[in-house]
């Protein structure tokens, strides 16, 4: 049993079990009936995304990740995503997670094509922590 971090809309391993959107937004343009049979997501829990603020700081570095700016953004970005999710109802959910995990295989995910300078980077750093066994990438 794990949890799978992935990218949404990607076609689903044979045993991932329930995708879940940690996004701000839901997909745009699909009607809700077809999130699931598009391999959006099952469930969409925007409560362990980061901020309409945090988006526009980690999107910003997508252009030139390597630049010394965008590195000191992403970082930025890293310091206070962790911050917003050690607030008790985001700790709780990475908790509950975490704790599932040892029971069930199920996945999180956003949109973002690259998991290094993406939220869910950190989403799986943290469940790590908490003791929850994440498959590998």
């Amino acid at each position: 049993m794990s949890i799978r971090i992935v990218r949404l809309g990607t076609p689903r391993a044979a045993d991932e079990g329930t995708r879940i959107g940690t996004v701000r937004r839901p997909a745009r343009g699909v009607p809700k009936a077809d999130f699931a049979r598009q391999n959006w997501y099952d469930v969409w829990y925007p409560n362990l995304s980061p901020t309409p603020e945090l988006m526009k700081l980690a999107l910003s570095t997508h252009a030139e990740p390597d630049s010394p700016q965008s590195q000191k953004d992403w970082a930025r970005f890293v310091r206070e995503f962790r911050h917003q999710m050690a607030e008790p109802d985001a700790a709780r959910s990475i908790d509950v997670l975490a704790a599932l995990s040892h029971g069930a295989n199920f996945s999180v995910g956003c949109y973002c094509e690259n998991e290094a300078r993406c939220h869910r980077s950190v989403l799986r750093a943290l469940l790590a922590e908490r003791g929850a066994d994440v498959a590998a990438s």
